[in-house]
Parts: structure tokens; sequence; C-alpha cells
């Protein structure tokens, strides 16, 4: 007697990146979006510089009365997976699981969360969602560029990166947000 097993397929999970013109990356609480002016500004200063002058692979910029985080060091093209609260960075060229924008997810990460030598721990107070967009985009246009809505928690976040080198000329940045409480 033979059975038939019915086989189950499913497309891969799929993936938005955002990327950027050439800076910084920044996500910022929804609900401050207006207050993010971009390169918008006067000739001496503008918030795009701010996010310019955070200095290693993330920073805190104030925006309103909260607090936005910048993804800083190299301009790469970034998404968040859920699954382990983290944003990876990658540039082309980059083997693993294709994404929806043909981007591929590098493989590994889990494995790289274990391994990884992070740099020094911030504390991010979030009211729940934020916009993930180029920084040199005003916060009130970055739903007509690339950007990506990350549902996170309110409340206090530990956010840690590390840029992990998965194999010869190949790298991958992690930033990954652990909820601390309200």
């Amino acid at each position: 007697m033979y059975f038939l097993r019915m086989a189950r397929y499913t497309r891969p999970r799929s993936t938005e990146w955002v990327e950027s013109g050439g800076g910084p990356l920044i996500a910022i609480p929804d609900v401050v979006l207006p207050f993010w002016s971009g390169a918008r500004g006067d000739e001496l200063a503008c918030d795009h510089d701010r996010a310019f002058e955070v200095d290693g692979l993330i920073g805190l910029l104030p925006v309103g009365n909260l607090t936005a985080l910048v993804l800083g060091d190299d301009p790469a093209a970034t998404t968040y997976l859920p699954e382990h609260g983290t944003f990876v960075r990658s540039p082309s060229g980059v083997s693993g699981v294709s994404g929806a924008s043909g981007r591929a997810v590098p493989a590994g990460v889990a494995a790289a969360l274990t391994t990884a030598v992070w740099a020094r721990e911030l504390e991010w107070r979030v009211p729940g969602p934020v916009v993930l967009f180029d920084a040199a985009w005003p916060g009130d246009q970055s739903a007509k560029t690339g950007h990506l809505r990350i549902d996170l928690r309110p409340g206090r976040y530990a956010v840690r990166a590390a840029r992990t080198e998965p194999g010869p000329g190949a790298w991958t940045g992690l930033v990954q947000l652990r909820h601390l409480g309200p």
C-alpha cells in the first residue's frame, strides 16, 4: 500500500530593504516624523548633517521630544528581521536567501548574533512604531521614498551593534533591539 504525501510549498517570507543615497539611515518614532527636516535647512546645519556626525555603528539624536536611532558607519541596504529583533545591514553581493527586492538576506544571522563582538550598548525609548528611511529625506516625506515601518512595543530598548565578516570581502552589520520594559 502506497500513501501519497502532498508536499506543501511556501514562498519565502519577502524581505523589504531600505537603501540610502550615500548617507546614514535613521529610525524615527512615527509620532515625531514631522520634526525631522532631513537635508532641508539652513546652509550651516540640518538634521541630515547631525546624522552624519554620529560616530560609529549607531547613535541617538533628539527629534522633537523623543530620540531617533541613527544607523551610521557605511551606507548599506538595511532590513528588519522581527524574529531576531535585528536590523541587518548588507552591501550588495551578499549571498543568502533572496528577498522581495532581489537583495539577499545574509545566511547565518542567528549564528552571527551569538558570535558577534558587540559595540557599546545604548538605551532607546520609543512610544511605538518607528520608520526607517534615508536621513536625507524630511520625515513628512519618508513615505514617498524607500522606507520600512517597524512595529515596536512601547518602552525602553537596549540597542547594540556589530559588524561581522561572514566571508572574504563580505560584511554584515547587525543592530539588535532588546525590549527592556516600560
